[in-house]
């Protein structure tokens, strides 16, 4: 029997790049394919499915698992999703059971039976570069493509919004990407949802209780709309992010989420309030909870402080 470093650098460097886990079809350019069943026969080797082999017998990793899932769907498919996009450096969002997530042309037939993963399968037109990333070697959609699809995928509107919104907060997609793939895919469920979610974004609602407060606050109470993730500088000069501001009345509103209990966090943040209360500012700090289930409250306290603040609408 030939020992597997006989098959040379080509070899190796296949093995690598996709875990061991390859196709039967690649793995006979370097074998008989008596010496192949040889090797699944007496357990070195695993057959998760036909038509694929790892080159080992153990547990599956997280990424062998996924490349069992890329090559079963067949070439031409895609890692998709929550799956694509934490290849990206999303993070977020785990589910216990969640799927890995793919996406197949609607022309391509899977090979064989399904391997014993969970595997959930979409269907798409058109996979080309625009839409896969062409320099990856685990076949993926591009970033922008993976949250707007892990969104539309989502059980309901406020997930959809949330991983939007966590997405641009990261730093792994700019919200402009996120709306010109949207602009590309206008009959995708909940389309008119997601594009104002992320016109909300763009504006400078990156966290999901800033849109919170837009979408349970703001608009329902006739409130007029704040500058939001505003930049401004303290009396010390450093430049200071403020959740939403109105400059006429000299009003300030920070939504505290659960980044807040961090102490050095929490000590800065008061610090900036007691800046700007010396500006003349009025701050007003709710809870996140407070913004979907008081808003009523809020909305109360607002109105107060911006028409104490002299503005009108």
């Amino acid at each position: 029997m030939t020992s597997i470093t006989e098959y040379g650098p080509d070899w190796d460097k296949l093995v690598d790049e996709q875990g061991g886990v390859l196709s039967t079809g690649a793995a006979l350019r370097y074998m008989t394919p008596g010496a192949l069943e040889w090797r699944v026969r007496t357990g070195r080797w695993q057959q998760p499915c036909r038509g694929i082999v790892v080159t080992h017998s153990g547990t599956l990793s997280s990424r062998q698992q996924l490349w069992v899932a890329s090559l079963w769907a067949g070439p031409g498919s895609a890692l998709g999703g929550l799956t694509a996009a934490r290849l990206e450096g999303f993070k977020g969002f785990e589910d216990g059971d969640e799927p890995i997530f793919v996406i197949r042309p609607q022309s391509r037939v899977p090979r064989g039976t399904r391997p014993s993963l969970n595997i959930a399968v979409h269907y798409s037109r058109h996979l080309g570069e625009d839409v896969v990333h062409p320099a990856r070697r685990l076949p993926r959609t591009r970033i922008a493509r993976s949250l707007v699809d892990a969104a539309a995928w989502r059980r309901t509107n406020r997930g959809a919004a949330a991983i939007l919104a966590a997405g641009v907060q990261q730093g792994v997609v700019l919200p402009e990407h996120l709306a010109a793939e949207l602009d590309r895919r206008r009959q995708i469920n909940r389309w008119v949802m997601m594009r104002a979610a992320v016109c909300d974004i763009a504006g400078g609602a990156h966290a999901l209780s800033e849109l919170d407060f837009l979408n349970y606050v703001v608009r329902p109470f006739g409130l007029p709309a704040p500058a939001r993730q505003a930049a401004r500088r303290d009396a010390q000069g450093r430049k200071r992010w403020l959740d939403a501001v109105w400059e006429e009345a000299k009003v300030i509103v920070e939504i505290d989420g659960a980044g807040h209990a961090d102490v050095m966090r929490y000590w800065d943040d008061m610090d900036r309030d007691n800046e700007f209360t010396l500006q003349g500012y009025t701050t007003l700090r709710y809870a996140a909870f407070m913004i979907r289930y008081q808003a009523d409250y809020v909305a109360r306290q607002i109105t107060q402080a911006l028409r104490d603040g002299g503005m009108t609408w």
